[in-house]
């Protein structure tokens, strides 16, 4: 399966805000956004004007790289978007959100989502009883993810599990910090996606 190999920090100076695609690195002082706040590259530091399609692009590539998915799935995400009622853009991110590796990560079981989607891929989580090693298996209300057995004994799993609460859990979940499971209790609104980006302008980069 194809996926993004370089380095990671690259992208949030490419977009110029943070992305969190580092986990705690991303909290201190040594974020390469922090120390360079300019884009990569020897012409990263001039300032451009950029076009309608150069913002919308943008925009698109900002929600890609935030949640780590390539092109082909990003559009493939789009086009489910558009069958569902609803907003499409509020849908996208819906869509998007409802991945088990963002899941995993905004449940604080993983430092990112890059950790989160290794630790689902290596089978160390449970949906409704069932292992599922697909990251971009989208969950639904009423459904239950857990920690396999196997994990819990695990450093990895030691070392997580006193990182709880380091972050705030979206309120469309509901996790027993006691049994380390979770309830998907509904979809998530966009109130609920912290991602700061213009969603309505992907929409129209795509219906060009």
């Amino acid at each position: 399966m194809a996926r993004y190999v370089g380095a990671s920090c690259r992208l949030c100076r490419r977009e110029g805000e943070k992305l969190f695609l580092k986990g705690d690195r991303c909290y201190t002082n040594k974020c390469a956004v922090v120390r360079r706040t300019f884009a990569p590259g020897q012409h990263g530091q001039q300032k451009k004007k950029l076009s309608e399609y150069g913002i919308q692009l943008r925009e698109k590539q900002k929600a890609k790289r935030f949640y780590g998915v390539l092109e082909s799935q990003f559009r493939k995400y789009f086009e489910m978007a558009l069958k569902v009622k609803g907003v499409t853009g509020e849908n996208l991110l819906r869509i998007l959100e409802s991945r088990l590796d963002n899941v995993v990560y905004r449940l604080n079981l993983a430092s990112s989502r890059a950790e989160a989607r290794q630790l689902v891929k290596h089978g160390h989580f449970t949906v409704n009883g069932k292992k599922v090693d697909i990251p971009s298996f989208l969950v639904k209300p009423g459904d239950i993810i857990s920690i396999s057995d196997k994990f819990k004994n695990t450093e990895k799993f030691k070392f997580i599990s006193e990182s709880i609460g380091s972050r705030a859990i979206p309120k469309w979940l509901d996790f027993n910090a006691d049994t380390f499971t979770a309830t998907v209790v509904a979809l998530p609104s966009r109130e609920d996606i912290d991602l700061q980006v213009k969603e309505h302008l992907i929409v129209e980069l795509y219906s060009k």
